[in-house]
């Protein structure tokens, strides 16, 4: 079992940011973390990366899908794809994100549970990607959004039966389409809702009982506002739509942050792609921004998850540009950080072994440059990232 340190001029332990520290590693584990800038006077093995670095937990990103190739028609891609195909796609998906630091995801959304295979893989060879969450094909009316996943279902015994099924198979989280979407022609529009109070209801009872968390698609308000009733773990995207457009409801967002709802917000975008959006498309992204703004000065348990996959604006490295994204509305960049570090892991339950720095998490660390506090970019710098205890880049 190797065992070696990591020093830097400061660390981010997924709370707080402090001076120089030293991490001690054993295996896949933490065993120490010395904060008093010293190094190590035992022989142990030392990579000092220097004054002007920074150590911090391999980010997390709560909302991806990694079966999508972030192209201009993923959704034609995924459907003509075969399956070998589609999991050696997914394979360099999942390496991509690592190499940006992103060594946890949340994957919401994949055809036929064929994402499982992956998982097993990466159980055995962590260095080969992140550790996946996996929901399996997402919940969704015949022929709803994404229903080409494969996750088609309605009724209240039938519910529960989808939920049962993605527990045997070992998926980590349900998801559950309870609006429509942007992606699929002939299905709802995004403002309108696929389930019911009582559909979602049944959702939630069925994985609680089972140990097993609930993410729910919502871009309408009715949406949103029955899936907090019904009591999900989080909400995804949060879009706020009506009918008539974007609008922030206040008393939904004061639901929101009473019940302690997490709201998982689809931010991290590829600036260089962003600049190329038809105006439709820039003022809608504006709209969603600023109603994550009311969110986090509400004190919303908020994630930043970045939807990687659905377009070329979300490639599967791009979550780390959430946190400059997130500068533009005045939101600090360790809130950023702590949004993708300390509050995904306990959003996505692994909340001490992931998205912290200290003894006996899990040995997955990002180093970068910079001065983390006033420069949202230096998260984009990477010096290297350590998987499990391997260096893998």
């Amino acid at each position: 079992m190797r065992s070696f340190a990591l020093h830097a001029g400061s660390m981010f332990d997924g709370y707080t940011l402090s001076g120089p520290a030293t991490v001690y590693v054993s295996g896949d584990r933490i065993v120490r973390v010395d904060r008093t800038g010293g190094l190590p006077a035992d022989g142990s093995e030392v990579i000092d990366f220097g004054v002007s670095a920074c150590l911090l937990p391999g980010l997390i990103d709560t909302h991806v899908h990694l079966a999508f190739d972030a192209g201009t028609d993923p959704v034609t891609s995924l459907v003509s794809t075969s399956d070998s195909d589609l999991l050696t796609q997914m394979r360099t998906a999942a390496r991509s994100a690592l190499q940006a630091g992103i060594t946890t995801v949340r994957d919401l959304g994949d055809r036929g549970y064929l994402l499982l295979d992956l998982v097993e893989e990466m159980s055995v060879h962590p260095e080969l990607g992140p550790e996946i969450l996996a929901a399996g094909p997402p919940l969704t009316t015949p022929g709803g959004h994404c229903h080409f996943f494969g996750g088609e279902v309605e009724g209240t015994e039938a519910l529960r039966a989808a939920v049962r099924e993605r527990h045997a198979r070992g998926c980590g989280v349900v998801k559950i389409m309870a609006s429509g979407g942007h992606m699929t022609p002939g299905s709802v529009p995004p403002h309108a809702s696929q389930y019911s109070l009582d559909d979602l209801r049944a959702v939630v009872d069925e994985a609680h009982r089972l140990g097993l968390p609930v993410a729910a698609h919502a871009h309408g308000m009715q949406a949103i506002r029955d899936a907090v009733e019904a009591g999900v773990d989080s909400v995804e995207h949060v879009s706020f739509l009506t009918a008539d457009g974007i609008a922030a409801d206040p008393d939904l967002i004061d639901a929101i942050v009473a019940k302690g709802t997490f709201v998982s917000v689809t931010l991290g975008l590829d600036p260089e792609e962003v600049e190329r959006l038809p105006k439709r498309q820039a003022d809608y992204l504006s709209a969603v921004m600023d109603a994550y703004g009311n969110l986090h000065k509400h004190g919303a348990n908020v994630v930043i998850g970045s939807d990687a996959g659905i377009g070329p604006a979300k490639p599967h490295n791009v979550l780390p540009h959430g946190v400059a994204n997130l500068a533009g509305l005045g939101v600090a960049p360790l809130d950023a950080l702590r949004s993708m570090t300390s509050s995904a892991a306990r959003l996505c339950r692994v909340e001490g072994r992931k998205g912290r720095i200290s003894a006996g998490a899990d040995a997955d660390l990002l180093v970068v440059d910079g001065d983390l506090a006033h420069d949202p970019s230096a998260v984009l710098d990477v010096r290297a990232v350590f998987r499990a205890g391997t260096r893998v880049r």
